[in-house]
């Protein structure tokens, strides 16, 4: 088995925080990518939405679609609701060769509210789960038979956040509801990316690769700061940047047959953090971790 790597454009431009990285165009941050080495690009808000439209863009640069994040609001509204509104961009990941879709529950998310701290992340009380995973069966059963699996993302400031949501969220969803392991994200939320990956390797079907600095980390939480605050303070960075051992991790998903994309995703102040620079060394990294754990690459 054999995986691809990817990068997300949140190293040039942020989603979160569209200020970051505002005036970079989105061909600078594909063919910034494509040196880089990467071979294919996730979502982001400079991307149109269209594969008309965004197919010739990326076959200009030689790239792939990896895949997109989806904001689910399964909270506040039905399943059939969510999946009429999920439609489109169903279609745009099917028209351009994409088999998971990144998908986030954000009703009630503060990760994109500077001022409210990470201490005020939402929680789900048991009706809200009771309501919840019904509907999200639902979605995902429907995902799947239109040939595109969801990669469900846990992700700090988000109702599924912790290890034990996660946990709970694993064991009374559907086997058609994958998991996203992003490494940053679980182990700022308290959890192991190798325990885990080791815990649900029949379910993973996509890897989101950001690396953490210890004492950015241990500020944001000791200050009780926001999520991005601790993105402005450097709270993220790429493989190998930090602290998370990705060779054992790599060597679990080697192990566990894993054949998707290994996906850069690094949110930084690109006025701090350049983003060729970064791209680079995130990439490099995932080849040498790749490479030490026996995992094959593909171009």
């Amino acid at each position: 088995m054999s995986v691809r790597l990817g990068i997300n454009p949140l190293t040039w431009t942020n989603d979160d925080m569209p200020a970051l990285g505002g005036d970079t165009p989105l061909d600078t941050c594909l063919a910034e990518g494509k040196q880089a080495g990467f071979s294919g690009f996730e979502l982001g808000h400079k991307f149109p939405r269209v594969p008309e439209k965004l197919g010739p863009i990326l076959d200009k640069h030689g790239l792939s679609l990896v895949s997109g994040w989806y904001s689910s609001e399964l909270l506040t509204r039905s399943a059939e609701e969510e999946i009429e509104a999920l439609k489109p961009h169903l279609h745009l990941l099917k028209s351009l060769g994409t088999n998971v879709m990144v998908f986030c529950e954000v009703t009630h998310c503060v990760h994109g509210e500077r001022d409210t701290p990470l201490s005020h992340s939402p929680r789900m009380s048991e009706a809200d789960w009771q309501m919840f995973i019904p509907r999200l069966n639902k979605v995902a059963d429907y995902c799947l038979e239109q040939g595109v699996q969801i990669a469900y993302h846990h992700h700090l400031g988000t109702v599924i956040e912790t290890p034990d949501e996660i946990d709970r969220l694993m064991a009374e969803a559907a086997p058609s509801l994958g998991l996203l392991l992003d490494t940053g994200h679980l182990v700022a939320a308290g959890g192991d990316p190798v325990a885990f990956q080791k815990k649900y390797a029949d379910r993973i079907n996509h890897v989101h690769c950001k690396d953490i600095r210890r004492d950015v980390l241990a500020d944001v939480r000791n200050r009780d700061l926001s999520f991005l605050d601790g993105v402005l303070n450097g709270m993220f960075t790429v493989p190998g940047d930090g602290y998370i051992d990705y060779t054992t991790l790599f060597e679990g998903l080697r192990e566990s047959d894993y054949s998707g994309w290994m996906v850069v995703e690094a949110e930084q102040d690109p006025a701090v953090a350049h983003p060729l620079t970064y791209a680079c060394l995130g990439h490099d990294n995932l080849r040498r971790f790749c490479a030490e754990a026996r995992l094959a690459v593909d171009a």
